[in-house]
């Protein structure tokens, strides 16, 4: 097919480059110019005949930015992928902007960080007409290992959002314990070793378990953009309406790592808010 990749950071650049592994004719570009394969300087060219394009951005400011530039030379028979993790308040207003030029809109966030995207081992969550997401399938298929449809459009968003809600809560819950049994003179080894065969062992840990060991705050998934999906999360309960106090709590954390200028660091790294590792005092 004919496919264009809107926006080349962690996961976009992964799936770019296996989708021109998998033989598709595939167009690149990025709001910032980057040396990347088969990248155009110009997003009316980069989506020129596209039969699929997916777009991959940082918030709701970056996709409508986006869609406000090419929506001129969107038509009918492009099919829009649109996979940044938004609301289902800008999924509805995104949808309609591209309706009007007569192409397809389908809702498709995903879960899975960098290591996923590079196995093929992302999780998409669809939301909308069936009958677009069979005709997405084959794409999606090649860059997953589960594809679901959760329900009428702006469903996806949410559940997208409640999922990461929930990785936010056990990552700070991780960080925490593991400070405890550290400070109590407890090893990493023992600790990982008796969470292992704890209930409370979960995929987030065994994700996270090495960078934690190491101190390597590298980006899976960055602190700036899980900080905009609890505001997001934020955002939606209070149209709900719904109170989410604890992730109130949580957000706040996450402000004082930018705040700390760990925005680009994974997210795991406000273990630094829990205790300076080095010196054993709090910052």
């Amino acid at each position: 097919m004919n496919v264009s990749v809107l926006g080349l950071g962690i996961i976009g650049s992964i799936w770019a480059k296996n989708l021109m592994a998998d033989g598709h004719a595939v167009r690149c570009w990025n709001r910032t110019p980057k040396d990347f394969p088969n990248f155009y300087p110009s997003v009316h060219e980069a989506v020129e005949g596209a039969e699929a394009i997916f777009v991959v951005v940082a918030d709701p400011p970056a996709v409508q930015s986006v869609l406000e530039q090419i929506c001129p030379v969107l038509a009918g028979g492009q099919m829009l992928i649109q996979s940044s993790t938004i609301s289902a308040r800008w999924t509805k207003i995104f949808a309609e902007m591209v309706h009007k030029t007569g192409a397809d809109y389908l809702e498709a966030p995903f879960t899975g960080s960098k290591p996923a995207a590079e196995q093929r081992q992302t999780i998409f969550y669809l939301g909308g007409d069936a009958a677009l997401i069979e005709k997405a399938r084959p794409l999606l298929a090649a860059l997953s290992k589960s594809i679901q449809h959760i329900g009428p459009m702006g469903s996806a968003s949410s559940l997208k959002l409640a999922m990461n809600l929930n990785i936010a809560g056990v990552g700070q819950a991780l960080c925490e314990s593991l400070s405890l049994a550290r400070a109590a003179g407890i090893s990493d080894d023992v600790y990982f070793a008796a969470l292992a065969q704890n209930v409370s062992r979960s995929g987030l840990s065994d994700l996270k378990e090495g960078k934690l060991r190491q101190r390597d705050y590298a980006p899976q998934f960055s602190l700036k953009h899980m900080g905009k999906d609890l505001r997001l999360a934020l955002e939606t309960a209070a149209e709900l309406p719904l109170a989410l106090d604890q992730t109130q709590n949580l957000l706040a954390n996450y402000e004082r790592g930018m705040a700390a200028g760990w925005q680009d660091d994974d997210f795991i790294g406000l273990m630094r808010l829990v205790a300076d590792q080095d010196s054993g005092n709090k910052p």
